[in-house]
């Protein structure tokens, strides 16, 4: 089953050794970091550095300057990984090493430019702003990120593009010094808190016959009972529907699922273009279509008639892989289960292959290792042990 490993630029930018023990592993692939969201990652191995603080959402390369002439929302370029194209020269010593490079493009999750332009956020039904969640419902927004997606995924020795977080963000963020559990928010809560009143969804959601308004009203009506505790829904999407109504809380998904099947569907049009023949294209995706987030919510049927296939996460027990796993049972394309290896951040490297047979039976046919530059050495060393047994 062929295999691949998340990878920053700085996991190998400046290590000469980083190649080939990620080689010695036993992937085929490195899925590779091109344009990524503000994060504090650890470097346990680097012989020259221990953290790497990306301070805001950049891309790992030189932007193109003609791409981007004149337009406000534009890509930031990284000061933190020294050298003029951390993420071909990371690239290189991977190739070097026999090993096949594809990119890692994160799109809809920027909180430097919510910051910096914040009429582009998510706004939600109370007024608030998530400045790391541009609304893809917006024509600049959907412009820039469509633009993002070209770019970044189409580099120079690169195979093929993973797009993460291609759809809708929301309230869910692991953000700094977070305080916001001390209301516990259910799947139901989330979606409502995640719903985007800005001017361009406000008049999509007049599109489907709602008065915005009074829809933000009904949503704060619907989310009284959470702030107050005493909230009791259904799982899943029926539990949206047992807060905010059936009938309302299904004309907003309506307009929220038009939005990005069309972001998406245009988002690997434009790799697609810019990449020519061959050029493989996944999305981090759940089968969900309510759920918003790095694995935006797809119908599965439809995402596999877009993209060559999808990245669904697959940590966790076997209900949690099946409910992942099962709606794509039967369709065509590819099915990578990822699976976190990172045991401080709830992976389980000890039970890799038990899990990536389980993930097979299920119709997965790759898998993918969150995360090969994070892990520890024992977790790699389990990592390395799990892929001698797996059949590829």
């Amino acid at each position: 089953m062929k295999t691949s490993a998340f990878l920053y630029p700085w996991d190998v930018v400046g290590d000469p050794d980083a190649a080939a023990r990620i080689a010695g592993l036993g992937v085929e692939q490195v899925t590779l970091a091109s344009a990524y969201h503000s994060t504090r990652a650890l470097t346990p191995r680097h012989p020259g550095r221990r953290i790497v603080t990306a301070e805001y959402a950049a891309v790992l390369y030189p932007p193109d300057a003609a791409r981007w002439s004149g337009r406000a929302l534009r890509p930031y370029e990284q000061s933190w990984v020294p050298g003029a194209d951390p993420y071909a020269e990371a690239a290189r010593a991977l190739t070097d090493a026999g090993l096949q490079v594809h990119s890692w493009v994160v799109l809809a999750h920027n909180s430097r430019l919510g910051a910096e332009h914040p009429d582009t956020s998510v706004v939600n039904a109370y007024g608030d702003r998530y400045p790391w969640a541009p609304c893809i419902a917006q024509p600049a927004v959907r412009a820039y990120l469509v633009g993002l997606a070209a770019e970044a995924a189409v580099r120079e020795g690169t195979l093929g593009t993973e797009l993460e977080s291609c759809g809708w963000y929301g309230f869910a963020h692991l953000h700094a010094h977070d305080k916001t559990a001390g209301v516990g928010l259910g799947e139901a809560a989330q979606y409502l808190m995640s719903l985007c009143f800005c001017p361009d969804c406000r008049s999509g959601y007049g599109e489907q016959g709602l008065d915005a308004d009074e829809l933000s009203a009904s949503v704060r009506r619907a989310l009284e009972p959470v702030w107050a505790g005493s909230a009791t829904t259904g799982a899943g999407w029926a539990g949206v529907g047992g807060l905010l109504g059936a009938e309302l809380a299904d004309a907003t998904l309506r307009w929220r699922r038009q939005v990005a099947r069309t972001l998406q569907e245009s988002s690997v049009a434009a790799v697609r273009e810019a990449a020519g023949a061959g050029f493989q294209v996944l999305l981090h995706a759940d089968p969900a279509v309510y759920r918003s987030g790095a694995n935006v919510g797809v119908d599965a049927r439809h995402i596999l008639s877009v993209a060559d296939g999808v990245v669904l996460p697959c940590t966790g027990g076997d209900a949690a892989r099946e409910a992942v796993l099962g709606p794509f049972a039967g369709e065509a394309g590819v099915l990578a289960a990822n699976f976190g290896v990172v045991s401080g951040m709830g992976g389980s490297p000890g039970t890799l292959a038990r899990d990536a047979a389980h993930a097979a039976s299920l119709g997965a046919n790759q898998l993918r290792l969150y995360h090969a530059g994070l892990a520890s050495g024992p977790d790699l060393e389990a990592v390395a042990d799990a892929l001698s047994r797996i059949g590829r």
